[in-house]
Order: structure tokens, then sequence, then C-alpha cells
């Protein structure tokens, strides 16, 4: 009798442990219910494992008891290993795969795009908006910012190298800056190491400064060693670069949209139609192919160039004054038929 009352529990017992483990294989595998893209859960330094489990609540997660989340979190080896960071709870996350995730700090990793041209009043109100970019430039001035980066006395304009950047929740926006500073100080050193040995350019910077003039004058790539040549041959006979972009730039705030010709003439350290040379700083940040077109700008003859006026954004390009006004006309006349205007 005694023996059959073990067999019955042996094999209770049996028939409970095969329940309970599969329950606990069918939460551990079953993807989390009633989850949305985009849906996330952020695990803070410090957070307990109970703590995890009460944030997944709060996320919307209620499959499983804290004890199944113990139970795999443990066979995962997750329990005492989970990453600080923001994890995604997409439709179709099991409670594996989630852990895993957790154990391995596979974060959500977000994206910021400087672009190629941006000025850094650009930049930094794009930094602005980025969420959930922590912002702690946004009550530093420019000097200020540079010392926050550690940069003092460096002008910022220019410094950052147009990419694509990944960041995390927590990041802020210097760290952001930080990587983008270093990319561009390691994509200008590249640049200037392969410089043509002919070159005018005297310094990095001077590079830097005129890499982001031609950012600014065109986006046609194929256009960028032409424009870069031409500026090339003009500092080296000491004729102004007479470039748009630069008496924009020196503008500022006041810039309206439209250059006037009083603009032209009035003088500001960034009017290279009133200043030989390159203004004092870039305009602009350039990417890395604006910098290796400066770095090895195209030969050839040609000191004048004009937008062609139909649109595409290409130039018209002249070896003299006459051909260059030449060239207006056609600007002109193309831009009329291009817009309708009259004028």
């Amino acid at each position: 009798m005694f023996l059959l009352l073990l067999i019955v529990l042996a094999i209770a017992a049996a028939v409970v442990g095969a329940w309970a483990w599969q329950r606990y294989t069918a939460f551990a595998d079953a993807p989390l219910a009633g989850l949305q893209q985009g849906d996330s859960v952020v695990i803070e330094r410090g957070d307990s494992f109970p703590t995890v489990i009460a944030r997944l609540r709060t996320a919307g997660v209620r499959e499983g008891e804290q004890l199944e989340w113990r139970l795999l979190a443990r066979q995962l080896g997750a329990a005492a290993n989970l990453h600080v960071g923001e994890y995604a709870l997409d439709p179709g996350t099991t409670p594996r795969e989630l852990l895993v995730a957790m154990r391995e700090g596979d974060t959500i990793q977000h994206r910021f795009t400087i672009v190629e041209g941006w000025n850094i009043r650009e930049l930094r109100a794009a930094l602005a908006t980025a969420e959930p970019l922590e912002h702690e430039s946004a009550e530093m001035d420019a000097a200020e910012l540079m010392v926050a980066l550690d940069h003092a006395d460096e002008h910022p304009e220019g410094r950052f190298l147009p990419e694509t950047y990944l960041y995390t929740r927590g990041d802020s926006d210097l760290d952001l800056l930080r990587r983008a500073y270093a990319a561009s100080e390691k994509a200008l050193a590249a640049a200037w190491e392969k410089r043509d040995p002919d070159t005018r350019l005297d310094t990095p910077y001077e590079m830097l400064i005129l890499a982001s003039i031609v950012e600014k004058e065109t986006g046609i790539a194929s256009e960028r060693p032409q424009i870069a040549g031409l500026f090339e041959r003009r500092l080296r006979i000491g004729m102004k670069l007479q470039t748009d972009p630069t008496v924009i730039y020196g503008l500022g705030k006041d810039y309206d949209g439209n250059i006037r010709r009083r603009d032209l003439v009035t003088d500001t350290p960034y009017n290279t139609y009133t200043r030989a040379g390159l203004p004092p700083t870039p305009i602009a940040m350039p990417g890395v192919d604006a910098l290796n077109a400066v770095a090895n700008p195209a030969e050839g003859t040609a000191l004048y160039f004009v937008a062609i006026g139909d649109g595409s954004g290409r130039h018209l390009f002249a070896d003299s004054l006459a051909e260059h006004q030449s060239n207006v006309r056609t600007y002109l006349r193309n831009y009329r038929q291009n817009t309708g205007s009259a004028e």
C-alpha cells in the first residue's frame, strides 16, 4: 500500500512538473501580447530585477509571474547582468528574446544626421529638437559650447562632420558633438595628408574653410573638384573668390533669402567680394567629398562659374570675363523660362 502511494505521488509529481515545464516554456517563447511598434522599456542604473519587472508591467507587459521571469533570467544568465538602456518592445517579442537583449545590452539605436552644408545655427537647432537626446548645450553660447567640448578658443563652424550618428537614450547632444568633432578631425587629417603638393592652402584649417565654401556652392558631386580647382586658381593669382555663400554667411540672421547688390558691396569679414583670400572661418559643415575635392582639385583654366539656371543645380564655367558674362545671360534666360519670371 505504501509503495502504491509512492508511485501515485511520483506520477502526480511528474504530471505537475510536466505541466509546470510546459507552462514555463510556453511563457518563455510566446510573443508578448498587446505590444505596439515603437513601444520600449528603460532600465536605469541601480534597477533591481523586481524593478525591471515593474517597469515591464508599466509598459503594458502582463505575461508571466515574477517567479517565471526570475527562473528564465537565471537560466539565461541575465538576472545579474542586465545592461542599462532602452529596449524595444516590438510586436512578436518573446520574454526570452527580451531578456537576451537586456543581457547583451542590445539597446535601441536612435539616429541623428548632420546634413552636408548645415551651418552651426542649423545644426544646433536640429539638436534642440532631437529626441530622446539629452539637451545639455541648449543654454550655451558658441564659446561655452566649445569649452564644454574641450576645444576652447576654437570657432565651432565647420567642425562637425556631416554623417548619420547612432546614439542611445541617455546620450547627450554634447556626446554626439564630441563624436562628430572627432570624425571631422579624422576626415580633415586624411584629406590634408593626400593633398595636392602644389596647393595654395597653408594649413588644414584653410582646407576646411575652402571645403565649406565648395560644399555650399554645389550639391553636384562631379562639380566639386572643378569648383575647388577654380577657387585654387583664384587664390594663386590673388583674385577675389567672389562667392555668394560667404556673403550670405556674413549677413547672418539678416539674410532673408535674397542676396542684393548692396549686400555684395557691404564689407564684412566674410564678404569675398570686398576682401581677398579666404574668410576667417568655415561657413558650413563640409562633407568628406568636399574635403577630398579641395585636397585634389581638378586641373583646368576656368576662373568664373555661374548656375545654369534650369533647376538642375549645375554650373557653367568660363575662362574669361566675356565668356562668363555670356554664361550669366544664359543663366538669366533659363531662370526666367524655368520660373516664369519677367525680371
